[in-house]
């Protein structure tokens, strides 16, 4: 066995502590100054860890003397009686002696009486400290920490500070609380440590306690706390105690480009966009997190159009975007359809213009495959070197959308030959394929999935089951699967509905809008336009009135595929004047709008109306194609029409002059 060297022995080795390499951590390590985010590697220095890993290997020893290291090996029973002394290193001039400890650091030092007493050899704070940011792992942490219980004076504000962060880090919040608790004093940054180590491991609610409990202490909050309550504020969607925080910072006048960002993050959270905007427009000084913030608020609200305009003004005022802002652009563009947007930003990330990562090509093919361009979709999910499950996902739901369901079934097999794990949205993808080809096989191979992973309870997979079945014909499974539901929203009655008109059962279709009713559900815009159609099929005027008169008092009316609904409903009923109302009223129309009334027309023999409406067509932008004039032809091919502004001419496409 090797000689065990004192401190004051000639053989003992030198080390310098080593500054970490730079990096990027998830959590900030506490400086004596500031809470901020120093570099951090994973790996630690080698000496500090040789240092480390000897004190965790007398800690083994100590608990079970039969284990045996590789690098050590006891040769007398009289060994496994002596205690494993660290090396000695220097610091500086200072001499480092280092004890394990059994109990992990949790109790009081070992008495080791020749170096007892012998203060200068105790590492300082500042040392602890980078070695704190050098840990790879949590047993790491622990060494130091054990490091650290022994020096005279215990660990102070600033190594309790770094080691609260540490252990918040590795996401070991309930080790980072008990040092918390421990330390005889705090300061501001004691208490945003342990807030930021809540707020990073999902517990929101502690945050806000925390943050009371600092207030009654008489301690000050900064405003990294203050971001890091707003945080917590907006996930819990907490707008009363937000809004008080926001009175604080314009109070205290604690405003600066990242408190601003929060704040602006945390209306944007709460729903409430316009206050978010008018928060970045307040902003004196703005970075790319600012308006990434403000991009991304706009898109997952629904304002798309807004996000696009925003993303120029940004590059022209000099900042680069980064992934995040690129991903929320690419999901305005497939939400607001704008391809040729996204092709010009596809081109800046060929040419490396933009960071490219695995969410970033996700992104890509969700954008092409919303845009029903699958093609391309294809060609991007063929040239990632990496995928994930949002990528297969994003091209299994675009060919299921494009109605190429085959190819959308074929991608599931190569998925789980590949082995990748499967979401809630890859199952409503293939459930959608499923009932777009009528698969009624592949479907209930899908829905035993669901029952054997439970997740039969989830809305958006129960729904598309609804639908699915339905548009197989057996209605009866829908039925049983919609009333064995747990929660039943819109959605939900919705597909059931629309399923039953899809098979022909249209008065099934309007008790099911009777029973989501009696269910106190409030119909949506498709609800409405799919129950409409039911009553259209059965020529059902009192019902179609009905739901006119409950769609009249509601946002519904203006919305152009329920106008439409409401036009052919009237027409089958022969109620021609009460159509044509319903059209003059609607403040926009589309291509489906102008086909129902013109072909209403031409069935109820109105054929001078019929193309009357259809040079009016062609006047506001849009074309008549062959399934119009198919219609109008049959119902009055033999009407001689003799206006002298306007002639008739039929051809393999049609015109109207």
């Amino acid at each position: 066995q090797k000689p065990i060297h004192t401190p004051h022995s000639p053989e003992r080795r030198q080390a310098t502590p080593s500054s970490p390499p730079a990096g990027n951590p998830s959590l900030p390590i506490v400086t004596s100054s500031h809470f901020t985010s120093p570099p951090f590697a994973a790996g630690a220095a080698p000496l500090a860890r040789r240092l480390l890993e000897r004190a965790g290997d007398h800690q083994q020893q100590s608990s079970s003397p039969r284990k045996v290291r590789s690098f050590r090996r006891h040769k007398s029973s009289k060994a496994e009686h002596q205690y494993f002394g660290a090396q000695s290193f220097r610091t500086g001039d200072q001499p480092l002696r280092a004890q394990a400890h059994p109990d992990g650091g949790y109790g009081p030092p070992e008495q080791d009486p020749e170096a007892e007493g012998h203060s200068p050899g105790s590492p300082d704070a500042e040392t602890l400290a980078s070695w704190l940011r050098s840990c790879g792992t949590v047993a790491d942490v622990r060494r130091v920490h054990g490091v650290a219980v022994r020096s005279p004076d215990g660990p102070g504000i600033f190594l309790a500070n770094n080691l609260i962060t540490s252990y918040a880090r590795f996401h070991e919040i309930s080790d980072a609380r008990k040092v918390f608790d421990e330390m005889p004093e705090r300061t501001v940054v004691s208490w945003t440590a342990m807030m930021n180590g809540y707020q990073k491991s999902g517990n929101y609610s502690e945050v806000v306690r925390l943050f009371l409990d600092m207030m009654a202490s008489g301690e000050r909050g900064n405003s990294l706390s203050l971001v890091c309550l707003l945080k917590s504020c907006g996930e819990q969607s907490n707008a009363k105690l937000g809004r008080q925080v926001h009175c604080c910072v314009v109070k205290g006048g604690w405003s600066n480009v990242i408190l601003d960002s929060a704040v602006a993050h945390f209306y944007a959270q709460c729903g409430d966009v316009a206050s978010a905007s008018m928060m970045f427009d307040k902003m004196t000084s703005r970075d790319v997190i600012s308006w990434t913030t403000m991009i991304t608020a706009y898109v997952q609200h629904g304002h798309g159009d807004k996000a696009l305009q925003m993303f120029p003004a940004m590059i022209s005022e000099g900042f680069h975007p980064n992934e995040f802002t690129v991903c929320s652009i690419l999901k305005a563009c497939a939400e607001e359809k704008a391809l040729r947007c996204g092709k010009q930003l596809h081109g800046a990330l060929v040419k490396k213009l933009f960071k490219n990562d695995i969410h970033v090509g996700s992104a890509l093919v969700t954008m092409y495959a919303r845009n029903r361009e699958v093609s391309d979709a294809q060609a991007v999910f063929d040239m990632m070197p990496r995928r994930n499950t949002i990528t297969w996902t994003s091209l299994i739901s675009g060919y299921a959308q494009s109605s190429q369901a085959e190819k959308a079934i074929m991608l599931f097999r190569q998925m789980k030959t590949r082995r990748v794990s499967v979401n809630n949205l890859t199952i409503v993808g293939l459930l959608s394929a499923c009932g777009s080809i009528r698969s009624l096989s592949l479907g209930k191979e899908l829905h035993a999935q669901v029952i054997k992973n439970s997740i039969q309870e989830n809305l958006q997979i129960g729904s598309t089951l609804v639908w699915c079945y339905c548009k197989c014909g057996e209605y009866t499974y829908a039925a049983r699967i919609l009333e064995e539901m747990p929660d039943r929203d819109a959605v939900s009655w919705t597909a059931m509905i629309s399923g039953y008109n899809s098979v022909g059962h249209s008065a099934e279709a309007l008790k099911s809008l009777d029973d989501m009713l009696w269910d106190g559900v409030t119909p949506n815009t498709y609800t409405y336009s799919s129950a409409l159609k039911a009553c259209a099929k059965l020529e059902a005027l009192q019902d179609g009135r009905r739901i006119h008169g409950v769609v009249n008092k509601t946002p519904a009316f203006s919305d152009v595929f329920v106008g439409s609904s409401l036009i052919d409903m009237y027409m089958r009923c022969g109620k021609v004047d009460e159509a044509r109302r319903v059209f003059n009223a609607m403040p926009e129309h589309n291509l489906v709008t102008w086909k129902v009334i013109i072909t209403g027309f031409a069935q109820n023999g109105l054929c001078e109306e019929a193309f009357k409406y259809m040079y009016l067509m062609q006047q506001q932008g849009h074309d008549a194609d062959d399934f119009m004039f198919s219609k109008v032809l049959t119902s009055c091919g033999d009407l001689q029409w003799k206006s002298d502004s306007i002639s008739f001419s039929g051809s393999n496409t049609g015109s109207l002059r």
